[in-house]
């Protein structure tokens, strides 16, 4: 959690309302003399209303009117970034940093400002458990910045080491300027009941009466109840017990290490290292860093070190090292190493990204293309995203890689045949991704899951139309659900002897530093948050038989 904050008021509220408008006798000097006192030497103001306290007492929490009155720049970042989530659909991870900009935040200031709107979003349900025992009415009649201003006010009291008296204070404070006097009054009273208990004392309060398994792990892990099965249901299916479910779902709150990627043959992590990150501990090439402002790196700036999870890393790099010398059930010799017997002289390969956009794992697969003198098409079917490709793709040689903006179901009709290897990362509900994208468990429905399928399938077959004879391809998730992984893989591959999957898990261990992952199940794989620190990947490798 983070520390409460230093100038900003974050560990200092009673101050802070001193420096702007000083003890309650100097404040009322201006009204009605000396002490706040009329010239009769009573307590009243220059309205004439009595003020029921001695001039010796400075500003209280029982004083309101002397409460701050503007809104401190940290919090108003995570207010706002909390309203553009809610009222425009839009994603944290993008907003965040433009509001920390625009705001002029430094380093210490954007760390508060990122755990307040992250852990707000991450912990919404739990938060809004509590609130709707200390409102007067159902959650949804109250106005959704209010609603907010109370979420971002729960989380500083219940998990951010941030003084009660200061979490109030500039909360309210962030109210009378954003929201309005009236509110604020109500986000005070509301939130006074809140900081009368721990956050565990909430919890056993709330689960004190809740025998229903899911639903205590939903209130206390801030997890959709469908979620929360979902998730029960992916560990079982992927082989894992599903006593793993409370770790599982911790990991989903814990705040998200940064991971740097040096395009292989590119970048160099040693800029990132001196400045403080460590050296990862699963893939070659990559670094753990605590945040801040990574555009300061110059290989950042250059595109050449980039900002991409270690699960990702993986599983691009397990798709280019599998040998396509054609054994059954091959499972990852580096690609490019010869088998007995095989020419000297081999045609440079083809690979397809079919689902580029925004172009992460398309940067480290043409830095890899380029090492195994192979090209890559980039495949984007919106041409904004398409222009993000570009972008993420310009460190490396031009000729090694091209950009396509269309559908991917369209390649293997229109390219029949023509690539080595295909990678599929095809879109999906995110739920392998909850750490990185805290919105998005609230913004998900099981429905996604039953729109998203026929598409996942149709990207797989035309995948698999566009593969050549001998060569494979990687089907990717940010999901570990089974209606989105083992699912989509079964119903592509029935019927059909001129397929075999590829032994994924031997693969990501062919790739790591580790040589032992623990990743696969019956030739799948899948990467999880709470047993590698990664998003949950899956990854299958389906093998065209020559």
């Amino acid at each position: 959690m983070s520390e409460s904050g230093s100038g900003s008021g974050r560990g200092n509220g009673p101050q802070r309302g001193a420096g702007q408008g000083g003890q309650g006798s100097q404040r009322g000097a201006g009204q009605g003399g000396q002490g706040g006192r009329g010239r009769d030497g009573s307590q009243r103001n220059a309205q004439g209303r009595e003020r029921n306290r001695g001039p010796q007492r400075g500003f209280t929490e029982n004083a309101p009117s002397q409460r701050t009155r503007r809104a401190d720049p940290a919090r108003l970042v995570a207010f706002e970034v909390l309203r553009a989530v809610a009222s425009e659909d839009a994603y944290a991870n993008l907003v965040l940093p433009a509001r920390i900009r625009h705001h002029g935040l430094d380093k210490r200031d954007a760390g508060f400002a990122t755990e307040l709107s992250y852990g707000a979003l991450r912990g919404q349900g739990t938060y809004d458990a509590i609130l709707a025992r200390c409102v007067d009415r159902p959650l949804d009649q109250l106005d959704p910045a209010i609603l907010d201003a109370l979420r971002i006010g729960a989380h500083q009291l219940l998990a951010m080491r941030v003084p009660a008296h200061a979490a109030l204070d500039q909360t309210v404070g962030l109210a009378r300027a954003v929201i309005g006097a009236g509110p604020s009054a109500l986000i005070n009273a509301v939130l006074r009941k809140v900081s009368a208990r721990t956050l565990e004392e909430w919890l056993d309060l709330l689960l004190s009466d809740e025998t229903d398994e899911t639903k205590q792990a939903a209130i206390r892990y801030a997890h959709p109840e469908w979620i929360v099965r979902a998730l029960r249901q992916s560990l079982v299916a992927h082989g894992r017990p599903v006593t793993e479910i409370s770790d599982l779902l911790e990991a989903d709150n814990a705040a998200p290490v940064v991971n740097l990627v040096a395009l292989p043959g590119l970048g160099s992590l040693d800029e990132a290292l001196e400045g403080g990150a460590t050296p990862g501990e699963l893939v070659e090439g990559s670094a753990l860093s605590s945040g801040g402002d990574l555009g300061r790196l110059a290989s950042v700036r250059e595109g050449t070190t980039r900002v991409q999870d270690v699960g990702s890393q993986l599983v691009a790099r397990a798709m280019a090292a599998v040998d396509l010398g054609g054994s059954s059930q091959g499972t990852g010799s580096p690609a490019g190493e010869e088998s007995a017997g095989s020419p000297t002289e081999k045609p440079a390969e083809r690979w397809l990204d079919m689902c580029a956009g925004p172009g992460g794992k398309a940067a480290l697969l043409g830095a890899l293309a380029r090492e195994h003198g192979a090209t890559l098409l980039a495949n984007e079917p919106a041409p904004h995203r398409a222009k993000l490709v570009r972008q993420a793709l310009a460190a490396v040689p031009h000729e090694v890689w091209h950009v396509r903006t269309g559908d991917g179901r369209e390649v293997g009709t229109e390219m029949p045949e023509s690539f080595d290897r295909v990678l599929v990362d095809a879109p999906c509900t995110g739920l392998g991704a909850l750490r990185r994208r805290p919105e998005s468990r609230w913004r998900r429905t099981p429905k996604d899951l039953t729109d998203l399928g026929p598409l996942q399938r149709e990207l797989l077959k035309s995948a698999l139309a566009a593969v050549k004879p001998g060569g494979v391809v990687a089907y990717v998730t940010c999901s570990p659900h089974p209606a989105e992984t083992t699912a989509v893989v079964s119903d592509v591959l029935r019927k059909r002897d001129d397929l075999e999957l590829l032994d994924a898990g031997a693969a990501l261990d062919s790739v790591s530093l580790t040589g032992h992952l623990d990743a696969g199940h019956e030739l799948t794989a899948q990467l999880w948050p709470h047993v590698h620190r990664t998003d949950a990947m899956f990854l299958a490798l389906i093998h065209k038989k020559a």
